[in-house]
Parts: structure tokens; C-alpha cells; sequence
């Protein structure tokens, strides 16, 4: 049923409409009142919570505190570190391995003499030597590589070092992940060396990506490192684009899945 008009107006057309502006305008401020609150009591307690939790999700003291960046035999700076992983030694192993990742032989002149042949006749050398850089005043401890297009020329490749720490009780490893592009020969030694492709942050996701998949990750975050980077450049002159983050995974305890 209507609601009655008041006679003051019906009988005035004029103050009438005046009235049901008013009264239009006084629910719209409730209405808006009412949305604002809504909005501001999910965004204050539900959303924004949510965001800082994911944030902070991995921001421990051992992390914050790490090298941003490898460096070559002369301190030059060199590839940016964009990868981290928990767990001890045979686990990293058997992740990687499981992941399709091989070990890198040592530099030897045997070794040295398989690349140089990889490369140039187009072999498949799936154990190639990586060059050694330095975090923490020492070579990597840890390097793994898969080849691609059946020869050394091109390959991803990573290399892990011990930082000495620990998170939640088991031991926190840096590394730096690249794809060689090509190869070449080093102005500084002499040798067979690789130039890496620039966009490093598609590596350090092929990474995760590859041991996510091989179920070797219990979790997955990331962490700020070197930071947004646009026009960098290693120790051998490669250029590079970075959003400095480090990817983190958590590995499954054992070396089992």
C-alpha cells in the first residue's frame, strides 16, 4: 500500500518533490555510508591482512642478510643471485636430479677440451664444465645444467652455494640462475665461456617451475635481492633485466618426494 501524502504536500506540487529529494538524498548518504563501512571493514580486516601475511611470507633475517650478486675471480660483479633453497645437501641433489638438472664436471683441462669439442662440432656434452664464480669469498659449491639443441653452445644452467645459515632448522642455499645463449671466448682467460640470455627472471622461473613439477617443493615465495633492474651487466659484459627478486623453494624433508 502508498504511503499517504502529507496534505502540506498535496497541496503543494513544488515542496513535495523538495521532500522526496530529500528523502532520495538521505537513503543514498545511508546507502553510501553503509558500502563504505563494508568496504573498509573487508579491506582493514580480511584483504590487507592477507597481503601483508603474503609479504612478509619469508622475510627472515638469514634472507634480508644475503649477497645480491655473484662476483668473478677478480671481484668483478657478476650474475645477479635470483634463486634460494632449503633443505641439506642430498636433498638439494636429489631435487635437481629429479628435476632433470645434471652436475657441471669441474674445470679440467679434460673437461675443458669436451666443451670446446661441444661446441664446435655441435656434441652432446651434458656434464659441461660452468665457470666458477664467487659468493662469500668462494666458488659455487653446488652447479647444475641442462642442455638444450644436444651440444654445450646453449643451456640452463645454476649454481648453489652454502650461506652458512639456517632457516627453521635446516640449511638456506643461494644461487644464480642463467641460460647461456651462446658461447665464447674469455677476454680474461682465455677459455671457452658462455654469454647468458638478459632476461634472467625467465630462468629463475624455468627453475622453480622444473622442481615444482618433479614435486620437490613443499613451498614456494619470493624475496626482494638485487632489485628492479633495467640495463644491467655482468663480469663478462652481458646485459641483463632483472625485477630483483629471489625465488625461494622449500624443500620436502628427505631426499625422497
Amino acid at each position: 500500500m502508498a504511503t499517504a501524502m502529507p496534505i502540506q504536500e498535496q497541496r503543494d506540487p513544488a515542496r513535495a518533490r523538495r521532500a522526496r529529494r530529500r528523502r532520495w538524498r538521505a537513503r543514498s548518504i545511508a546507502a553510501a555510508a553503509g558500502l563504505t563501512l563494508a568496504g573498509y571493514l573487508a579491506l582493514a580486516y580480511g584483504v590487507l591482512p592477507l597481503v601483508w601475511t603474503e609479504a612478509e611470507r619469508g622475510h627472515h633475517p638469514a634472507l634480508a642478510g644475503l649477497p645480491k650478486v655473484t662476483q668473478n675471480p677478480d671481484g668483478v660483479p657478476g650474475d645477479p643471485l635470483n634463486v634460494a633453497l632449503v633443505g641439506d645437501e642430498a636433498a638439494v641433489v636429489a631435487a635437481m636430479l629429479a628435476a632433470g638438472w645434471r652436475p657441471a664436471d669441474p674445470i679440467t683441462l679434460a673437461s675443458s677440451l669436451r666443451i670446446a669439442e661441444s661446441v664446435v662440432l655441435h656434441r652432446a656434452d651434458p656434464d659441461a664444465p660452468v665457470s666458477a664464480l664467487y659468493v662469500f669469498g668462494r666458488k659455487q659449491d653446488l652447479a647444475f645444467e641442462q642442455d638444450v639443441g644436444g651440444s654445450a653452445d646453449q643451456r640452463h644452467h645454476v649454481r648453489w652455494w652454502r650461506t652458512g645459515t639456517e632457516i627453521d632448522g635446516r640449511p638456506l642455499w643461494i644461487g644464480d640462475a642463467a641460460f647461456d645463449r651462446g658461447a665464447g671466448i674469455s677476454h680474461l682467460t682465455g677459455q671457452i665461456t658462455h654469454h647468458i640470455a638478459p632476461d634472467i627472471d625467465a630462468e629463475r622461473d624455468y627453475l622453480m617451475t622444473s622442481l615444482a613439477r618433479a614435486g620437490r617443493l613443499a613451498d614456494r615465495y619470493e624475496q626482494p635481492g638485487i632489485g628492479p633492474t633495467e640495463h644491467g651487466r655482468n663480469a663478462g659484459g652481458d646485459p641483463y633485466a632483472t625485477d630483483g627478486m629471489i625465488a625461494v623453494g622449500i624443500l620436502k624433508d628427505g631426499a625422497a618426494p
